[in-house]
Parts: C-alpha cells; structure tokens; sequence
C-alpha cells in the first residue's frame, strides 16, 4: 500500500484525537477489556443474559488479532470501539461495536475512534471495514455518511431479531449494511475534513422525487413511484428523534420503521445506491439506470466486474 495513504491515514486519526481532546490505543490488557465491556453495559444496558461483549470474548478477539481501541480523557475510558476480521481474509475488517459514554458526548470521541481504526486498518494492508447501524438514527445516518464517507450496500430487516437491550428493545432490528472503502479520495477527504454535503432542496429543484416524507403530524407520509423513470433520484426521509418517539409514540416510530424499509430495502436490493445524506433528516438514492436488452446469444463464460 503506498505510504502517502498510511500517513495521512495516521495524522488524520491524530489530529482527531486532539481535536476530541482525547487518547486513542488499542486495548490489551485484562483491565483496559474489562474497562470497556462496562462502557458498552453501561451505554446500551443490554439484559443480563445478553451482554454486548463478555471479557474472555474480548481477550479471545484481541488475541486473535482483531481491532480493539479505547478513547481515553486522561485514565478515564470514555470511548471503545471492536471489530474482527471478515472474508476476504485479513483484507476486510467488520466493526461490530463503538460506543461513547454520556459524559463525553459532543466532543466527536466517536470520530476520533473511527479514523484510528481505518489508519490502524490500512497499516495492516485492510481496504475495507463494514458495519451496520439503525436506518432511522438520524445523527447516525449523518456520521457514517457524510463525516466518514461510508456508503450503505444493502438494508437488513430485523437483523439482530428481538433485542432487549435499552436502547432498541420493543422495534426490528432494521440495519443499514454500510462499507467504508479506505482508500477512496472521498473516504480520505472525509477523514481530513472535507465532508460531500447533500442537499435534498438541490435534488428536488433537479427532479428528485420524495418517496417518503414528514407529514403535519409527525407521521410518515408515502407517494407513489409509478411516475418514476429508472436513473430518477429519490428522497427517503426519517424523524428527527426516533429513540425519543419510541417512548412517546411507539406507533408512530413502528409506522417510520415500516415506512423506511419500504422505500430502501426493494431501491437497493434492485442496484440503487445510497450516494447522501442530508443532514434534515433526507437520504439520497439514485436509481439505477435503465438497462439496455441483452444481445441475442450472448458469449458464454464471460465475467465482468460490476
């Protein structure tokens, strides 16, 4: 891998760190694991019987070479992320967890986790991290697409099925599937600060369409595809605060998360692509575009890439 890409890989994830005004190393010891499998139980509450990460599963991961990291306010750990390796092997990288305490929020510890995993990563010649996280998450959304420069691959209905930790017991567990491309110039110029902004009053002035949208209400308002042309833009919207409308309104949150998979889940499965994310509360899809009629008797064996 060229050594431009993993220096400024590198003083990307180290300008990060001061700017959160935090220290960020890989977790190796029994008591810095320990540390976080109670940050992660104290941020999600998982059930007893269910916990995020047990501690021989951390030392097992981390002995095994998988990404372990934690954010840490002088010996406080107020930030941990951990991730293990995927097919291809040693060439792509999943990220199966990070999270920041409540006493660190706003100061983008998260941030500074993620750009110490991807310098972390492409030190060991990995071009590729994924993860998942919940469609409806606004600010999330906004983190992983615009500050990150990761781009969502395929939509999971209820992926992790029944969850009963206290964050997202009581709805599916829809997820974004998203790939995070290492060595792309858009991925790079995220990471330094030059984040690709998407606008949905732009892409409605060019003909985008709004195929799920905000009503008076607060309710999800949905409108018909069929006046739509293959290679139109679409707008799916989601709430401003879906964790706080769980609480005051399951039905409303239930009828968003139907609502979203609807618009997302049959645009990418047909080859759409997430390209934005307006930080209203707007993703981006193109479609894809129309496909010319196959040639008769085609050659035979013949693989191209897509």
């Amino acid at each position: 891998m060229h050594r431009g890409i993993l220096v400024a890989a590198a003083a990307a994830a180290d300008v990060a760190a001061a700017a959160a005004d935090v220290r960020v190393r890989e977790l190796t010891d029994l008591a810095d694991l320990e540390a976080a499998r109670r940050l992660f139980d104290e941020i999600w509450r998982p059930s007893p019987t269910n916990p995020a990460f047990t501690l021989e599963l951390l030392r097992a991961l981390t002995k095994a070479g998988n990404y372990a990291a934690g954010a840490y306010d002088g010996s406080l750990l107020v930030g941990a992320c951990v991730g293990f390796f995927g097919p291809p092997a040693e060439r792509a990288l999943h990220s199966h967890v990070a999270g920041v305490s409540a006493a660190a929020s706003g100061r983008s510890v998260g941030y500074a986790l993620k750009l110490h995993q991807r310098a972390w990563a492409l030190d060991r010649q990995v071009t590729e991290i994924a993860w998942t996280f919940d469609p409806l998450v606004r600010r999330n959304a906004y983190f992983n697409l615009v500050r990150l420069g990761a781009r969502p691959t395929e939509y999971l209905p209820n992926f992790y099925g029944g969850m009963t930790d206290g964050i997202n017991a009581g709805t599916d567990s829809d997820r974004l599937l998203v790939r995070w491309d290492l060595r792309s110039p858009e991925v790079a110029a995220a990471c330094a600060g030059t984040r690709r902004q998407a606008s949905a009053t732009a892409e409605l002035s060019h003909g985008a369409r709004a195929v799920l949208s905000t009503g008076a209400d607060g309710w999800p308002v949905s409108r018909t595809r069929a006046a739509d042309s293959p290679g139109s833009v679409l707008l799916v919207a989601v709430p401003a605060d879906i964790e706080g409308m769980r609480a005051s309104d399951p039905a409303c949150a239930d009828a968003w998360r139907a609502g979203v998979r609807a618009a997302l889940a049959p645009a990418l499965a047909r080859g759409g692509r997430v390209t934005g994310f307006d930080k209203a509360g707007w993703y981006v899809v193109e479609e894809p575009t129309a496909v010319s009629p196959a040639a008769p008797n085609p050659p035979r064996h013949k693989e191209e890439s897509p």
